[in-house]
């Protein structure tokens, strides 16, 4: 794998692609050949057939169209119902976002629009839908992505050369090796490091709050813990139990990616902002300052659902459904190509709920299961929720009907949506 690159410019033809760099784990090219850009995908998708990883083909900046003109073509192209709110434009990757609060009135049947506009502005139109609330600190997450491209794309070409330096199974030792830097036996500060011969990967990096100083954080002061050796770090969802911890790796000088969903991404900043203005509040030093928060932003890599991707030359990341909170997962490692399958579900809930579907369960293989035990007890009996809701509603009835007051303290994400859709009947 160590000349992928060379293998792929071998399988196109001559004079028609200017470079070709690594974007994570994916590869992409890019052509000056107009004809090329707009007629040279199925080129592209023999050569992913044939090495089995993902190629994309993008414009070089040279026969770009002038972001004005541009702009003003989408503009002209996107029906209004689509109701475009900005424009971004990623001029390293040649890649312009639609933020649109009707995406699919903006791609159009088929992708047509989109298409259109790729064909005759050689920029990749890609869309986002526009929060139905606006949100500053959204805003900035999307400001700090785009605001950098030229260290973003390094960033990621980086990761790809990791990714696929040579690697040789049948030359190396196979093992896999665990260690509890947190949160074992212990509700809060979950963090384990998962070593491999090639590999050293975080999963998840949270604080426990309700903890005393010397139990607050994690175990990063282990001898098998080297900062400057993680190759990557996964964040299963954004609770500061499993979360919280994750901006001071990058003030310690951390400098690789963390994986994680979109919506896990955007709620693990904002928590991370909370937790340092809560620190203001309580007249204490915060642990991390907004900067570290925004290198944490800069260097992630933000994965959908059952999307797989390389992470390291000998493991493959898959994110699942966990069903807790809004961009929770199951985080399933594939580790030295087929060895060894390891899945770490973190908080998981298997109910559908008003706000979540149920978590993923069925996996077609697995050796080794971590599975979150935090009321797994076998006292701990839990009513449904149907008759929880139940409980709760009559309870909150019969206080007005005795003319007091109801106060609900309750987790700002997750549990206070699951809370105001709740059937509130007869109240």
């Amino acid at each position: 794998m160590a000349d992928i690159l060379k293998t792929i410019l071998s399988n196109l033809p001559e004079k028609v692609i200017d470079n070709a760099n690594f974007e994570g784990a994916n590869i992409v090219v890019y052509t000056s050949d107009k004809k090329f850009f707009n007629e040279g995908e199925q080129q592209i998708r023999d050569v992913v057939n044939k090495i089995k990883k993902r190629v994309e083909l993008r414009a070089s900046e040279s026969i770009l169209m002038d972001k004005e003109a541009t702009e003003k073509l989408i503009r002209e192209t996107v029906p209004a119902e689509a109701e475009i709110q900005n424009i971004l434009f990623d001029d390293e990757r040649g890649i312009v976002v639609l933020e649109v609060k009707r995406p699919g009135v903006a791609i159009g049947r088929g992708g047509e629009i989109l298409k259109t506009i790729k064909e005759k502005t050689f920029w990749i139109p890609q869309t986002i839908r526009t929060p139905a609330i606006q949100s500053k600190i959204t805003d900035a997450i999307r400001h700090t992505l785009f605001v950098k491209e030229a260290y973003r794309k390094k960033f990621l070409n980086s990761i790809g050369k990791r990714v696929y330096k040579e690697w040789n199974p049948e030359k190396k030792e196979e093992w896999v090796r665990v260690s509890v830097l947190g949160a074992g036996r212990q509700v809060g500060r979950s963090c384990f490091l998962i070593q491999t011969p090639e590999s050293r990967i975080l999963l998840d990096c949270g604080v426990d709050i309700a903890a005393s100083n010397s139990d607050k954080f994690p175990y990063l002061n282990a001898p098998e813990v080297d900062i400057n050796r993680i190759d990557a770090v996964i964040i299963s969802h954004a609770h500061l139990d499993h979360s919280g911890f994750l901006p001071y790796l990058y003030k310690l000088g951390y400098r690789g990616p963390c994986y994680m969903t979109a919506p896990t991404r955007d709620i693990a900043a904002l928590l991370a902002l909370d937790f340092i203005g809560v620190a203001y509040k309580k007249a204490s030093a915060p642990l991390f300052g907004a900067a570290d928060v925004k290198m944490m932003v800069k260097h992630s890599i933000d994965l959908n659902y059952n999307e797989v991707t390389d992470i390291t030359p000998d493991v493959r990341l898959t994110l699942y459904n966990a069903g807790h909170a809004l961009g929770s997962s199951m985080i399933h490692l594939n580790i030295g190509n087929g060895l060894h399958n390891l899945l770490y579900t973190a908080d998981f809930k298997f109910i559908k709920s008003r706000v979540l579907d149920p978590a993923m369960f069925r996996f077609p293989r697995l050796e080794t299961l971590m599975i979150e035990s935090t009321y797994g007890g076998k006292e701990n009996v839990l009513p449904t929720r149907a008759q929880a809701e139940e409980e709760f509603v009559a309870a909150v009835k019969k206080t007005i009907e005795e003319k007091g007051k109801v106060l609900v303290p309750v987790l700002g994400v997750g549990r206070a949506q699951e809370m105001m859709l709740m059937e509130w009947s007869g109240i």
